[in-house]
């Protein structure tokens, strides 16, 4: 009997390899097969001028790289998002119209989303990234849209780099790893050989990049944007949100056991710090250049990889945004939300910084295909406030019941409405800003200077922050396997500081810079994390509690909570432990639930009635802490446990032996951390 075949003789493999293609030491083409001079530049009117429409190579590219992930979103797609409101501190009617700048009586309702860039939206939160900062104000004119990150710089000069960039950084497509990491080869080959991301780089090296909690980072605009007043007068602006707890970080161990221990700690944290009542607070700040005054600095101001230095043009803190309320569903709000740095208000306006052109394309593209059509504003948590109205009509998710037989301009059958609103009345119109050049793809030479921001941040780092930014880029060229490419980085980063490359090859195994580093000339304190805000509040302690424990403790806990700290109490089990008076404490955590790094200090009081097990658990939280350079406090028993570990006589550790012990330890708590504690 002859043996009979499948209809598909094929296997699976032999179909997919027609499909297969290997573009090394091919010509660069559209996707028409067109050959392509320039693969750098967008097109311009003029070196220095905007983005024309008619660059079909950067549409089809940028359209192409928008598309790329279903359903979620590209990059920012780990977000935590949450409700509140902004208020003006004076009027901003100097430098602009707009509405909701004007009257610091008006509460300006706000939506916030927080998000890490490069992992997708089961990655963990407290990875090493640029995190995400988009603000929606809900105006009586129409929403606004203040799209930025916590790092006020970005790795690339023009949007046309935007996918190539992504592709880097994301998981490797040959085996799609690693998960939102820039430890590997293609990220670092990638900055190598795209030297424009060097600023970028060593903000990401920093511990900017892995902040305490979405509560304690500030947000950057990014862009140069413009203010417009009533007269038409214009000013450049950059943009600031600065936590009014300070900017604090993590350090990188403990980053990656929060990770395991929990992926949540980000968003857990602003979500239980909202229903707490401890409602985050970040004031806007802005910096205003004259327009006269565009060309008088050493750096190009619409470059987005150099940040305005805030002792040269200062940051003026105009109001306050409280965020008050979390979301009721992270589906139907967090996830649908839409943002585009395009949704502005008369009196905001653009400048020429071709990222920022670029992204006023490819944000409404990516909603087009991430929420399903045209009518994502009609989603609730989209939807502005104020009435809106116009001619567009039908197409997926349509919400809106449009009635009467007429959806077009001009018109008479509805005496032309609805019908333009001149600029007098309230009409956005663009800034009249003279434009003029060649068509032309190519980059000011203006924007050529890739390093001397980048010297600028390393000489503003305390010899803390440099051992930090060392020691990360040790671990992520570490992963890197290509020698070439280590090298490659290394030879790139001499040209910010060889001190910090001679560290960083000596770590890796790579070849060393010749020379050493000018004398520093220019610094900016404001870049320093050790210069920041340092309070008490909102700090969680660990407080590790046995059966027995002193009668006093409840008075210390009271007044730690009184500064606002926010005391749990760990010990073996969930049930309540009692005090030597009969009092009780609930347990909110036991050893095995929970985690020193989960905390911002360690209070170990013990008992003497506790066994070696829970005596050793007490130990390794402490420890773990130390070597975190977190405060550590101990009381009663806890004291003994401290000594014999030669725990007890380092910096940032209190014990109860001193009389102003709940004094002292606040003070231990407000500082964050302890970096004197041993050499890192």
């Amino acid at each position: 009997m002859t043996k009979k075949h499948p209809v598909n003789e094929k296997s699976k493999q032999e179909q997919l390899e027609q499909f297969k293609t290997d573009d090394r030491n091919q010509a660069l083409t559209t996707n028409q097969g067109l050959k392509l001079s320039e693969d750098e530049f967008s097109l311009k009117a003029g070196e220095r001028g905007p983005t024309l429409m008619e660059d079909f190579h950067f549409r089809e590219k940028m359209t192409h790289f928008d598309h790329e992930r279903i359903p979620e979103r590209i990059v920012h797609a780990r977000g935590f998002a949450a409700h509140g409101e902004f208020e003006l501190y004076d009027s901003l009617s100097e430098y602009t119209k707009a509405k909701f700048l004007q009257n610091p009586s008006v509460k300006t309702p706000v939506f916030v989303r927080f998000s890490t860039v490069a992992g997708s939206k089961g990655s963990a939160e407290t990875v090493r990234d640029a995190r995400g900062f988009a603000t929606k104000f809900y105006t009586e004119e129409g929403n606004y849209d203040l799209v930025g990150n916590n790092i006020p710089v970005f790795f690339i000069q023009d949007a046309i780099k935007f996918p190539d960039l992504i592709h880097a950084v994301k998981p490797e497509p040959h085996n799609e790893m690693p998960q939102a990491a820039s430890a590997h080869d293609t990220f670092w080959d990638f900055v190598a050989n795209n030297q424009e991301s060097a600023h970028m780089v060593m903000w990401s090296m920093s511990d900017r990049a892995i902040p305490r909690s979405l509560r304690m980072m500030e947000g950057f605009g990014v862009h140069t944007f413009r203010l417009v007043n009533a007269e038409g007068k214009a000013h450049f602006v950059k943009f600031h949100w600065k936590p009014v707890l300070g900017t604090h970080s993590l350090v990188w161990d403990e980053a990656q056991t929060i990770s395991g221990k929990d992926p949540d700690f980000h968003r857990r944290d602003l979500w239980e710090s909202i229903e707490n009542g401890d409602y985050p607070e970040y004031e806007l700040g802005i910096q205003i250049i004259d327009e006269e005054d565009e060309f008088k600095f050493d750096f190009d101001i619409l470059d987005p990889t150099k940040l305005w230095p805030e002792e040269d043009i200062p940051v003026k803190l105009v109001g306050k945004m409280t965020l008050n309320r979390n979301v009721d569903n992270v589906f139907a709000e967090t996830e649908q939300v839409a943002f585009h740095p395009g949704h502005v208000v008369p009196g905001i306006d653009f400048s020429n910084d071709p990222l920022l052109q670029g992204r006023l394309f490819s944000y409404t593209d990516t909603q087009l295909i991430r929420l399903g059509g045209p009518n994502f504003h009609e989603l609730p948590i989209n939807r502005p406030v104020c009435p809106f109205h116009n001619n567009q009509r039908d197409g997926y998710g349509r919400q809106t019941i449009n009635k009467g037989p007429v959806s077009y301009h001009r018109n008479s059958l509805a005496a032309n409405t609805p019908a333009p609103v001149p600029e007098s009345e309230g009409g956005y119109a663009h800034y009249q800003e003279k434009v003029e050049g060649r068509k032309v793809r190519s980059r000011s030479e203006s924007f050529k200077d890739h390093f001397s921001q980048a010297t600028l941040f390393w000489n503003s780092m305390s010899d803390t922050e440099k051992a930090h930014i060392i020691s990360a880029f040790s671990f992520e060229l570490g992963k890197v396997k290509s020698k070439s490419v280590q090298q490659q980085v290394v030879d790139m980063f001499a040209n910010v500081s060889t001190v910090l490359a001679k560290q960083v090859a000596q770590a890796i195994g790579a070849t060393p810079p010749s020379g050493t580093d000018a004398p520093v000339t220019k610094s900016s304190p404001a870049l320093s994390q050790e210069q920041t805000i340092k309070k008490p509040n909102t700090r969680k302690v660990a407080v590790i509690v046995a059966n027995d424990f002193s009668s006093d403790l409840p008075q210390v806990l009271n007044s730690l909570k009184q500064q606002g700290i926010q005391p749990e109490i760990v010990s073996t089990t969930l049930q309540n432990v009692k005090g030597t008076d009969g009092s009780e404490l609930e347990v909110q955590h036991t050893f095995l639930t929970s985690d020193s790094v989960l905390f911002d200090a360690i209070y170990v009081v013990g008992s003497a009635s506790a066994d070696e097990k829970f005596r050793k658990e007490a130990l390794t939280f402490a420890q773990e802490a130390f070597e975190h350079f977190k405060p550590i406090g101990a009381t009663d028993e806890g004291v003994k446990w401290l000594k014999a570990a030669g725990l007890d006589s380092s910096t940032g550790v209190v014990t109860g032996e001193t009389t102003r012990f709940t004094d002292e330890f606040i003070e231990a708590i407000s500082a964050h951390r302890h970096w004197n504690r041993h050499v890192i």
